[in-house]
């Protein structure tokens, strides 16, 4: 026995016990994203975001107009999931989604971003699964390799920056970073001058296939 000691109760992983739990729709449903929806939502054979909204959707997921999804992105449970207008989701993109997640309008979700919903309760012998959910407000962006812990919110137009560790809320307009993520900056939006808004017009609203980069 390795790194125990004597007076202190002991991880029993083999009395684990997931019962209470339940993704939200039956097995065969689950199967047939996993064996199905999942392989073709990843590959980078799909043509272009239509196609893997349109599928997500089919799953039962929740999702606006004008939303870019990259090949690569990863989601655990289509029907626990929702995603509001112009949302950018990157390469490798994970939402391993156990609990709801939400996302809001115009918010990017970077390459390799990984929002956790599952958690352990530590103390507990049989490693009791916590489920919580977690929300990325209004035009939040979170960066590169940044992980989401479960429970966080990330307020309205909050920036996690590239490879930070969200544990915790991230008020709204202040840019975090770091591991755990800490207070840097506030977030400072500058006003469209009168030619980017007459730029955005003539491209419509709607964002073309895979315009995201």
């Amino acid at each position: 026995m390795i790194g125990a000691t004597n007076n202190m109760e002991h991880v029993q992983l083999a009395t684990f016990n997931n019962d209470n739990y339940h993704p939200g729709r039956s097995l065969a449903w689950q199967l047939a994203w996993f064996f199905f929806g999942l392989p073709l939502l990843r590959s980078a054979w799909l043509p272009c975001s239509g196609v893997r909204v349109r599928l997500l959707r089919a799953f039962g997921a929740k999702v606006g107009k004008g939303v870019v999804i990259k090949p690569g992105v990863r989601v655990k449970y289509p029907w626990r999931l929702s995603v509001g207008d112009h949302c950018w989701l990157g390469e490798d993109c994970w939402i391993d989604n156990i609990a709801d997640v939400r996302i809001g309008s115009n918010v990017c979700l970077s390459q390799g971003s990984y929002f956790c919903t599952g958690n352990h309760d530590w103390t507990d012998p049989s490693f009791r699964l916590v489920e919580q959910s977690i929300v990325v407000n209004d035009g939040a962006w979170v960066g590169a390799k940044v992980t989401v812990c479960p429970g966080v919110t990330v307020g309205a137009g909050a920036v996690v920056a590239a490879g930070s560790i969200a544990n915790r809320t991230v008020p709204a307009y202040e840019v975090h970073a770091g591991n755990p993520a800490k207070f840097v900056r506030k977030r400072e939006i500058r006003r469209k001058n009168a030619a980017e808004d007459h730029a955005i017009g003539e491209r419509g609203a709607e964002i073309p296939c895979e315009s995201y980069s």
